[in-house]
């Protein structure tokens, strides 16, 4: 499929899992709350109850590890029937802690093509998460540079996205987004006459996931790294 990229003004990068690693880092945690809870449920068990609750506290918390921590503390009540320690719920503290102390593993090529892009065009950041931790993480990575605008939002929908192109002053038609999730960063963008290029990671959390019916009939692009980028605008 070919698509027309020559009119493209602004870039936009998502951050988690587009430039940097940060899913594998759940995963990990909750790996870790499964054995910790080990004697009041079966992993599946803790694994489906943990998502529930954090859907059901996606309103009131949005996203990020503090939400996650939260949730987490929410389910070990829960599953042991308010009978779990004190040093069990320290543990889980501890777990969430951790992860806001990750040092900040950048994918391959994101420094090189950021560089390269940069010199063309505006490049912005639109992640969503705690604001907090993504400016940590940000500054952290050493890409603040390269970005025109940074923006941490609430959520990744169509309103959240005709907002900011709204209060930047840029056409949707000359604004690419790259980004990890279909759900949040391509189709969006789609839905609202930008353009959109799919970078899949090699996880991907269950409330990003979309159906094939969602996707058909969409034009985006779909590559297998962020250095193929540089082809696509060459």
């Amino acid at each position: 499929m070919d698509i027309n990229y020559q009119h493209i003004k602004v870039i936009g990068f998502d951050a988690d899992d587009t430039l940097w690693v940060n899913e594998t880092y759940f995963r990990e945690a909750e790996d870790e709350i499964q054995r910790l809870l080990s004697k009041y449920e079966t992993p599946n068990k803790i694994d489906q109850e943990l998502f529930k609750m954090e859907m059901k506290n996606l309103p009131l918390y949005g996203y990020g590890v503090k939400a996650f921590i939260l949730s987490m503390v929410e389910v070990a009540l829960e599953l042991s029937n308010y009978n779990v320690s004190n040093k069990t719920i320290e543990a889980i503290l501890n777990i969430g802690k951790n992860m806001l102390e990750k040092p900040v593993e950048l994918l391959d090529g994101v420094e090189d093509v950021l560089s390269v892009l940069s010199k063309k065009y505006r490049l912005i950041l639109a992640t969503k998460g705690d604001l907090l931790d993504q400016e940590r993480k940000l500054e952290k990575s050493g890409l603040t540079k390269y970005f025109h605008h940074i923006e941490v939002l609430s959520d990744k929908q169509e309103r959240n996205y005709s907002n900011l192109l709204s209060h930047l002053d840029i056409k949707p038609s000359e604004f690419l987004m790259i980004g990890n999730s279909l759900k949040s960063d391509v189709l969006p963008l789609v839905n609202i006459n930008a353009h959109a290029i799919h970078i899949p990671f090699h996880t991907t959390w269950a409330h990003e996931t979309v159906s094939k019916k969602e996707t058909n009939g969409k034009t985006y692009k779909t590559i297998s790294g962020l250095r193929e980028v540089l082809n696509l605008l060459d």
